[in-house]
């Protein structure tokens, strides 16, 4: 018996379709939630409020909806998408994503252009007031205090080759300039090969101060955390400790150390948590990478906070006309040692790691798509507003992605099985109370109880 081909034929689209015969999706449960939590709490009214003056009139092209915009973005921070291009495709491809946008079938979804011209158009500060606004809906549901924060910081690729750096100073390229250099040294018409065998060999090649890039001024030569060198940009996160949501976020240069950049992000999340929760940040909690005593004394004197940063060890240092670091440091070291401070580190090991692992590795934006450190800051906040809304959901549904919510219900518990697990956890316990209290096994309960479970 011969195997059947698919015949290879065209097809007439019909002209007309009637409504019944449209196959109607059952829906995605998660993405009903989600639109269920934007509308209780007004997202879409408040956005289109803060993005009213960037529209003027009637007339002109029809634009892209501020609400729309704004839930196009958490899309792609809950299905892990890396561009703008990818969240256009998707949506267009998704029956579910059409219905959670307000789109019908015959309404054509936005193009990633549009996409990408409303985020540079809104400013920083239209973006900075929708992520407050999503950290008033964690205020309201208890999701927030604010007084103890812990401060880490991550480097994110850059959307720039290294290889197409240019000098500050002249505009020459990487190539041209070790082929100058070659020249110099004596060789001729050097090869690629000799090219690479003599760069290799020189020091201190890759300055920030004499090299940028064409394309992303912003991007800095720094060295990622798997040990390549790349064009990077760093972004620094303030959790809250109490319940893991990001309090704020900023974007600065990947060759700037972290003890320059906490004086930053500090001071925007104290005026965050001032704003949103009407209190102060009395705690701050970071890695040895924070430590200073200038940083120390600045955090104890000007902002009144208790520091539990780690300490490296630096061996015996001398403190003359260093009062005021000295006390700050020896304060902190203090305070390391006591129990608190460990269950405050291991929490931020915890909250800290977990964000970073949300945003960049599950949330696609490891590796950026964009350029200029504005429009990164954009695409970051709204990748945090995301992560927060996801604990608003995970704490009510158990689940804050939509993979997670499909392995949860694939992994249903029923109430019969529940109670059978409930009962051989019980047996584990009185089998260990005999031996403890009783110094011989109690043989007839735990079996008994086990097999009724059975």
């Amino acid at each position: 018996m011969a195997m059947g081909t698919r015949k290879q034929r065209e097809r007439q689209a019909d002209l007309w379709v009637a409504a019944q015969a449209i196959a109607e999706p059952p829906g995605h449960a998660f993405y009903e939630r989600l639109d269920a939590l934007l509308r209780k709490h007004r997202v879409d009214t408040r956005v289109e409020q803060l993005c009213r003056r960037y529209y003027r009139g009637p007339y002109g092209r029809p634009s892209l909806a501020p609400s729309v915009y704004v839930r196009m973005m958490l899309i792609g921070y809950v299905e892990g998408l890396d561009s703008e291009r990818g969240i256009a495709w998707r949506v267009a491809d998704s029956l579910s994503l059409r219905t959670f946008l307000g789109y019908s079938l015959t309404d054509p979804t936005p193009d990633h252009s549009t996409l990408s011209r409303t985020r540079r158009l809104y400013w920083v500060s239209t973006h900075q007031a929708i992520f407050r606004w999503i950290l008033k809906i964690l205020a309201q549901e208890k999701l927030i205090t604010g007084t103890t924060l812990a401060v880490d910081a991550t480097t994110l690729e850059a959307n720039a080759a290294l290889r197409s750096i240019v000098r500050r100073d002249t505009g020459q390229g990487y190539t041209d300039y070790v082929c100058d250099l070659a020249r110099t040294a004596g060789l001729e018409e050097p090869t690629r090969e000799q090219l690479a065998r003599f760069d290799r060999k020189r020091k201190k090649k890759g300055s920030n101060q004499e090299w940028k890039s064409p394309h992303d001024p912003d991007a800095r030569i720094t060295k990622m955390k798997d040990g390549r060198t790349h064009l990077a940009h760093k972004a620094e996160h303030a959790v809250d400790l109490a319940t893991g949501a990001i309090v704020a976020v900023t974007v600065q240069g990947a060759d700037t150390g972290d003890t320059q950049t906490l004086g930053a992000t500090l001071t925007e999340a104290q005026r965050i948590v001032k704003r949103v929760c009407g209190k102060k940040v009395r705690e701050v909690v970071a890695d040895k990478g924070y430590h200073s005593g200038e940083v120390l004394e600045h955090l104890q004197q000007e902002h009144a906070l208790r520091t539990y940063i780690a300490e490296p060890d630096r061996g015996r240092r001398r403190w003359h006309d260093k009062e005021g670091q000295r006390d700050a440091v020896y304060a902190n070291r203090r305070r390391l040692h006591g129990e608190r401070s460990k269950r405050l580190h291991r929490r931020r090991a915890e909250l800290s790691e977990r964000s970073n692992a949300h945003m960049y590795e599950t949330g696609g934006m490891r590796r950026l798509h964009v350029r200029g450190r504005d429009n990164i800051l954009k695409r970051i906040l709204l990748q945090a507003a995301g992560f927060n809304l996801a604990l608003v959901l995970r704490r009510r549904w158990g689940h804050g992605k939509p993979r997670q919510a499909k392995r949860t219900a694939g992994s249903s518990v029923t109430p019969l099985t529940a109670l059978g697990r409930l009962v051989q956890a019980s047996c584990v316990s009185i089998d260990r109370f005999c031996r403890l209290w009783g110094g011989a096994r109690c043989a007839g309960a735990p079996q008994v109880i086990s097999a009724c479970a059975g």
